[in-house]
């Protein structure tokens, strides 16, 4: 004998129709409103991140969360409020994310390609055909999904609710995605039950290579939390103001010898956040000086830092970068001049 199903009062059972549509863009103005409100030590921020990761809870114990309201309250949860709740969990989780991703990306390196990537998932989360029709059906590919956006929920979240550094954060994010594979393992199980040993060993190999290339990888995953504000070459800083001179893009070989330069960079974190980053200056791809800098969040023009460098080879003719990285090696932003 089947259980009577739950059903919501009349008002709400009218709204949700109505909502569904405008679910993507409810996720999207939430992820924006943490975005304008991180700096600004404003509550709210957290109890956003807060709200996402407690729909994460759901979304991983749906099944016994829905057994045990059917259990004490002898009803069931229509599945379609399941669907729609799993498919909120990811709409805001990708939404959230993008702005954060968007602005600490640097668009003309191997970055762009994971943030399209997630711009790309928060697409598909809305387009119901291909969400329903498609993801939800392929158990592996359903796997991926929560995986990639868990790993970028919490680069994005830890930093604004528990001030962690990126590296941390980044850790973090690999035993968040290693744990989300290993729950969701089971069910991915059960739909293949004529698979061999030949084929759960490929599933087994699949997963530490996924986390490995998610740890190697990591120099192409924006550091959602530090972006940069304003980054320039000059021969001058002016100390008073902390302002940087002229930015230059060609610097002549005598004056690179007579007055060195200065990398200058103003770097935006959450407030309450202690991060040391690296000015890692290369000449022709070959690493030439790794100069460390301790920066601090929570100034809405960016924590200004800069590295003065006095020391050039004999021949320093040819392509130079300043690379702006994280402590474990994530790309803050990258500075390009050339010397004639």
């Amino acid at each position: 004998m089947s259980q009577p199903v739950f059903t919501f009062p009349p008002l709400i059972q009218r709204m949700l129709p109505r909502l569904e549509p405008w679910l993507p863009v409810l996720a999207f103005a939430s992820g924006v409103a943490s975005f304008v409100l991180v700096d600004r030590q404003e509550g709210l921020a957290k109890w956003i991140v807060l709200a996402i990761l407690l729909g994460w809870v759901w979304l991983l114990l749906e099944r016994g969360l829905r057994n045990l309201f059917t259990r004490y309250t002898g009803r069931e949860i229509p599945p379609v409020v399941g669907r729609l709740g799993v498919q909120w969990v990811h709409q805001e989780s990708f939404f959230f994310v993008l702005p954060f991703f968007y602005f600490t990306t640097s668009w003309n390196s191997g970055q762009a390609v994971f943030t399209s990537l997630l711009a790309l998932a928060g697409l598909l989360s809305i387009i119901d055909p291909i969400y329903f029709g498609t993801l939800t059906r392929r158990k592996w590919l359903l796997m991926l999904y929560h995986g990639l956006a868990v790993f970028a929920l919490t680069l994005t979240a830890l930093p604004i609710m528990f001030e962690m550094t990126t590296g941390q954060s980044y850790y973090a994010a690999i035993v968040a995605l290693a744990t989300v594979s290993v729950l969701t393992l089971p069910g991915f199980i059960k739909t293949r039950p004529d698979w061999g040993k030949s084929h759960w060993f490929a599933v087994l190999v699949a997963l530490p290579l996924l986390l490995s290339i998610a740890w190697w990888g990591r120099y192409w995953v924006p550091p959602a939390a530090l972006w940069l504000q304003e980054a320039a070459i000059t021969t001058r800083i002016y100390t008073a103001d902390k302002v940087p001179g002229n930015n230059f893009r060609v610097v002549s070989h005598d004056d690179l010898h007579r007055q060195g330069l200065y990398a200058y960079a103003a770097i935006r974190a959450p407030r309450g956040l202690r991060e040391t980053i690296y000015h890692v200056w290369l000449h022709e791809g070959e690493v030439v000086d790794r100069i460390p800098l301790a920066i601090e969040g929570g100034r809405e023009a960016g924590y200004r830092s800069w590295t003065h460098k006095l020391a050039f080879p004999n021949d320093a003719r040819g392509k130079w970068q300043v690379q702006l990285l994280t402590e474990h090696g994530q790309m803050i932003g990258v500075l390009r001049f050339r010397v004639e």
